[in-house]
């Protein structure tokens, strides 16, 4: 692979120096397939409902989060999303699930890192400041009636995490690796 990495006709970098090792990075950084990260926080209430975010772009409600940042670790682009749509500065806790994602309506695969944001009253939604451009609403949702309302992986996955209890899991498209 490492002579393939060299555009044809160029020099390959000399590995035994830094600036060789950084071009030969770079090279590599240009060709090798980008996946995109996505990442997520899990709210529950008092009742055990789940926070859900009513979005302006799509269908399916979905969990607060977004799509990682080149450069943002998953954690801080939790922090950074539920501050910007929801208004709320909430601590990022335990790492609940990896999960990867096929291909789904157009999007490429992903891996989507879900974070645990804690128990938070439910009347906290009222003090919510939503970015209207992303977020229509936000709801308050029991686990039994997850699958009314967010896509099928988004339910599998948080099955999944609520089934397993305490601590982190692997996930593919939302379920236990076989």
């Amino acid at each position: 692979m490492a002579d393939d990495a060299a555009p044809p006709g160029a020099r390959r970098p000399d590995l035994a120096t830094e600036d060789g090792r950084r071009r030969f990075i770079g090279i590599l950084n240009s060709r090798l397939p980008k996946k995109r990260n996505i990442a997520q926080g899990l709210v529950r209430n008092e009742r055990g409902e789940i926070l859900l975010c009513e979005l302006a772009y799509k269908k399916e409600w979905d969990l607060p989060g977004g799509v990682v940042d080149p450069k943002e670790s998953p954690a801080t682009c939790v922090r950074r999303e539920i501050s910007e749509e929801l208004g709320v500065e909430w601590p990022v806790g335990q790492l609940r699930a990896v999960n990867w994602l096929p291909p789904y309506r157009g999007w490429d695969d992903a891996v989507l890192c879900l974070f645990d944001l804690g128990e938070r009253p439910a009347d906290v939604v009222a003090g919510m400041t939503l970015l209207a451009k992303e977020i229509k609403a936000v709801h308050w949702c029991p686990p039994e009636e997850l699958g009314e309302h967010v896509a099928p992986y988004v339910a599998r996955m948080l099955g999944s995490v609520l089934a397993a209890g305490p601590g982190t899991v692997y996930l593919e498209d939302g379920l236990p690796r076989a």
